[in-house]
């Protein structure tokens, strides 16, 4: 009952930091490790779990998605879908010891990510993106979702910053294509870990319930949220915590 409280909570609350800020995997991925699903299948299963709350909230946002830019909405999803896989692909090969040493550096590498946020976003968007051809566009969407086929953490706030870089202004229909794009990649990663047999499905049923709830809430209440700061501070300090407790392990 504690394991099905605990995965319940924490699916909905990254359900939730999801769909308004990111780093979602901050708490799933522990949770997941927490009740005992090794930490390759734990990663495969939190990308899964992950699916439902980001097609809600995607279906939140679906009235503010256009395309901006070199790239058309198309091909965003076509070089996703290729460097989700690529990036699945990776992880199914990577074995069990070796992807829990790599863990807390992606875990700091997320955190720092999502601290440096704001940042990455005001220099992206003050570059004028609308000058990004089409390859460097192309490149820079299959980097991205080639680390977010692999690990899911900090996936969201290196997607906006693209986004800003290939010349989206939008920021409601950014955050629509993020989640838009962070489902499909979740799908096709999805696919791969199932057919190499990676699911804990009975942990992973729970906490997809509770996120995909988390992230249509977190989706409808985005809007109302002024203070996003806070969130993302919070967020940061949960990140750079569950770092420091797997480089402890």
């Amino acid at each position: 009952m504690f394991d099905l409280i605990l995965l319940s909570v924490a699916g909905f609350a990254a359900g939730v930091l999801n769909a308004v800020a990111g780093g979602g995997t901050f708490l799933s991925l522990p949770a997941l490790i927490a009740v005992g699903v090794p930490p390759v299948a734990a990663n495969a299963t939190a990308t899964l779990a992950a699916l439902p709350g980001y097609l809600s909230s995607a279906w939140g946002f679906r009235h503010d998605m256009q395309a901006e830019g070199a790239l058309s909405l198309p091909a965003i999803a076509v070089c996703g879908t290729a460097g989700g896989l690529l990036g699945a692909l990776l992880l199914i090969i990577t074995p069990g010891d070796a992807f829990l040493w790599i863990v807390p550096w992606l875990l700091l590498l997320a955190t720092v990510m999502f601290a440096l946020g704001p940042g990455l976003m005001a220099h992206a968007q003050g570059r004028g993106g609308a000058s990004v051809g089409v390859a460097v566009s192309a490149a820079a969407v299959l980097v991205v979702s080639i680390y977010g086929g692999y690990f899911n953490g900090g996936l969201g706030i290196m997607l906006l910053a693209t986004f800003g870089l290939l010349g989206y202004r939008n920021l409601h229909g950014m955050n629509g294509l993020k989640t838009t794009l962070s489902a499909l990649l979740s799908l096709v990663s999805s696919v791969a870990f199932i057919a190499a047999d990676l699911i804990a499905w009975e942990q992973a049923l729970p906490m997809a319930v509770s996120t995909m709830i988390g992230g249509y809430v977190g989706a409808r209440a985005s809007r109302r949220i002024t203070r996003t700061d806070l969130l993302r501070h919070f967020v940061t300090a949960v990140g750079a915590l569950m770092a420091l407790i797997f480089f402890l392990r």
